[in-house]
């Protein structure tokens, strides 16, 4: 679990245009809210916001004028066509805290010999977790599956201190046979056969 240190600056212009400006100064507005306080509207610096938010469920230390908070993303709206940030919401948490969060699922390994191939029925998984200690990920072995079998969400090892909140009975990722197409040459020789 990385913490990514930004310099926050409280915002008091709203609307569309204010949001323009800001963005045409290199920062993103943002939202901050959680534990019952008052939502904060902040910018952000836009070039680390976006280095951070690479890290998936990154933990935010922000420094809003003198006082050090921490925080993870809520909530990321990026420009469709150019993908530049447009806005970010931002939840409170506290160290020691539990939060929900998506953990992307990766595989590793080869699988049995043959054409097989493997299909992520779910790429995230929705885990419980202390705040300062999400996981950026989680690994599953795919060594030696062939088609028909499936791995859910229960069979995969979490991080200590992580339970599983997604359906333990999901299917996560399971491996089909390869279809084999017929040649074109035969299906053609086929084709003019019947006429």
């Amino acid at each position: 679990m990385s913490e990514v240190k930004l310099a926050a600056a409280v915002r008091t212009e709203f609307g569309k245009g204010a949001a323009r400006a800001i963005r045409r100064n290199n920062q993103v507005p943002a939202v901050v809210y959680g534990h019952g306080s008052e939502p904060a509207h902040v910018t952000l610096p836009a070039h680390d916001l976006a280095l951070a938010l690479r890290t998936p469920n990154v933990l935010l230390s922000l420094d809003v004028d003198g006082k050090n908070e921490l925080a993870i993303p809520k909530a990321v709206q990026r420009d469709a066509i150019k993908g530049f940030l447009v806005h970010v919401d931002l939840l409170l948490v506290r160290r020691g805290e539990k939060v929900t969060v998506e953990v992307v699922v990766e595989t590793e390994g080869d699988l049995a010999p043959g054409s097989f191939l493997v299909e992520n029925v779910l790429n995230t998984l929705s885990v419980e977790t202390e705040a300062t200690h999400i996981p950026t990920s989680v690994t599953v072995s795919i060594a030696g599956l062939e088609a028909g079998d499936s791995i859910l969400a229960k069979d995969i090892a979490l991080p200590t201190g992580t339970t599983l909140v997604t359906d333990p009975d999901a299917v996560v990722i399971q491996i089909l046979a390869a279809q084999a197409e017929e040649p074109a040459a035969e299906t053609e020789a086929a084709e003019g056969a019947e006429a």
